[in-house]
């Protein structure tokens, strides 16, 4: 099919797919092999070795590019591993700038791993798109943002963002994964490559561990797909057939995500031990004007601070609820609570956090799709 030619709601169903040519299966199967036979050295129909091709890891990835408004999708075993890529773009001695609220797992990647291999991180506040002029010099090579940000929900004007990095020649990465190509995507506000942990939202049902990047730059396609290729971090077939299917119901399950994080959102703010309640759909929010103008909608992720606020009446909260399940991860049709002080962004030291914002008593929620009424009882029976 011409994927352009569709809106999202039917992309996100038959982008990239097409009847199985042998059997005329409507699904794409799963193609469990290592290696394909050639008819002689180098006539392989562009399949020669799983690790560097594979034909439902191609179908996906046309997805990815597809629903992306992207050109090249590239799959990978992981978030952390599509994460583990665009850092291998750099060399020692280049700096990048990046959000300073993010998930915690590309803070230690970055501080723990890369900065081992003299490249330099300015974590910095974006709120104010315009602060990240301050920290260009000659050596930064990379803008990285997450919008909205895991786990404060902060917004970034990805539009400006972008013009600032094309008028330094830097790149620009947008983490989507809070939002979904459903909510907002970035290639079209001028980012150079989207980064998803296809773990959440684009999965969706908790039962796969999938990273993504995707691009609209067939020479940047090109670069990573040979560290790819190269260092090896990519997903079972398996793996990418559970993502695709997946992908085909991301319209019906974020709108649900959706309404039930507002309902939820509009709870807490009326509770009288909540305190602070975090969601990028509130009037009040910072930058909801321009989360307003980048995002179709506000989404199921949802963080709030208690007025008794401790470690202990945060953990009090958790123990209790019945549906919210305490897990990390997030984006499933099942709700999930967290306490990313001690669970998502536990490698972040805790002067640095309580600095940003995430205080001890801050608790995380990712918003199902069950019945609203079951998750507001759980809450109140679990706040009290």
């Amino acid at each position: 099919m011409a994927d352009n030619n569709y809106k999202l709601d039917t992309k996100l169903i038959h982008a990239g797919v097409v009847p199985d040519p042998t059997t005329g299966a409507i699904m794409t199967p799963i193609y469990q092999t290592s290696t394909y036979v050639q008819a002689a050295p180098g006539d392989h129909k562009g399949y020669e070795y799983a690790r560097t091709q594979n034909p439902t890891r191609t179908v996906l990835q046309n997805a990815l590019a597809a629903i992306e408004n992207g050109t090249h999708g590239l799959s990978f075993g992981s978030g952390m591993a599509a994460t583990d890529a665009v850092m291998k773009l750099l060399q020692p001695g280049d700096e990048v700038i990046v959000s300073n609220d993010l998930y915690g797992g590309t803070y230690r990647i970055m501080t723990k791993v890369f900065a081992n291999y003299g490249i330099k991180f300015h974590f910095i506040d974006m709120q104010n798109a315009q602060n990240v002029s301050n920290f260009i010099n000659a050596n930064t090579k990379m803008i990285w943002i997450e919008t909205p940000t895991n786990p404060l929900l902060n917004v970034i004007d990805i539009e400006a963002c972008a013009k600032i990095a094309k008028a330094n020649n830097l790149l620009l990465i947008c983490d989507n994964t809070f939002a979904s190509p459903y909510l907002q995507t970035p290639l079209d506000l001028g980012a150079d490559i989207v980064l998803h942990s296809a773990t959440k939202y684009l999965g969706g049902h908790s039962d796969v561990v999938h990273g993504a990047l995707i691009v609209k730059d067939a020479a940047l396609d090109e670069k990573l797909r040979f560290i790819q290729n190269s260092c090896g971090a990519v997903p079972g077939p398996h793996d990418c057939w559970l993502v695709l299917r997946g992908i085909k119901t991301l319209h019906v399950r974020m709108q649900r995500h959706c309404e039930n994080g507002e309902a939820v959102a509009k709870y807490l703010r009326n509770h009288p031990k909540v305190g602070k309640v975090l969601w990028v759909g509130f009037e009040d929010h910072p930058n909801h004007a321009i989360a307003k103008k980048q995002m179709r909608g506000f989404g199921g992720m949802i963080s709030f601070t208690l007025k008794d606020d401790s470690m202990d009446a945060a953990l009090s909260v958790l123990k209790k609820t019945q549906l919210f399940a305490l897990a990390e991860s997030l984006g499933g049709v099942e709700s999930l609570i967290g306490h990313p002080a001690s669970m998502t962004h536990g490698s972040i030291p805790r002067e640095e956090r309580i600095k940003n914002g995430l205080v001890d008593s801050l608790i995380r929620l990712s918003v199902g799709i069950e019945d609203i009424s079951d998750l507001i009882k759980d809450l109140e029976q679990a706040i009290g």
